[in-house]
């Protein structure tokens, strides 16, 4: 089963919380299995981890001491985005989280949030489920 989120940013760098967007888009039945999601923009990414407020601004932070805004990129002879895409890459495409007794096993503070670098923009997220039949 795959899903397509439409989601809305609304800064040059967003970290939106997709948790209970992606939970709803779990099939009905689904007891057991895997759960992708997968960010098919090179300009984002999605990590797993707490959705506190100082901890977001703090990620958002450490995008910007590794990879800063301003410098010289090749990149940005094209697109000026350089710094998006670098940030993105270290970020990654995609996590998976366990389902068990039909939810996502995520540990009590950590939800799936998706980073936007580049925006604001209207993105996607796909949500691939895979299950294992019963033999």
């Amino acid at each position: 089963m795959d899903v397509e989120l439409d989601i809305r940013t609304t800064a040059r760098v967003d970290i939106v919380d997709v948790t209970d967007a992606v939970e709803d888009a779990l099939p009905d039945g689904t007891e057991t299995g895997l759960c992708t999601i997968f960010v098919p923009h090179t300009t984002a990414g999605v990590l797993v981890n707490e959705n506190e407020p100082r901890l977001v601004s703090d990620f958002e932070s450490l995008l910007e001491r590794l990879v800063p805004s301003g410098e010289e990129y090749e990149h940005d002879a094209i697109d000026d985005n350089a710094a998006a895409h670098l940030r993105a890459s270290i970020l990654g495409e995609s996590v998976t989280v366990p389902i068990a007794d039909g939810a996502l096993t995520l540990g009590t503070w950590q939800s799936i949030l998706f980073v936007d670098c580049d925006g604001p923009r209207d993105r996607r997220l796909r949500v691939s489920v895979t299950t294992r039949e019963s033999s």
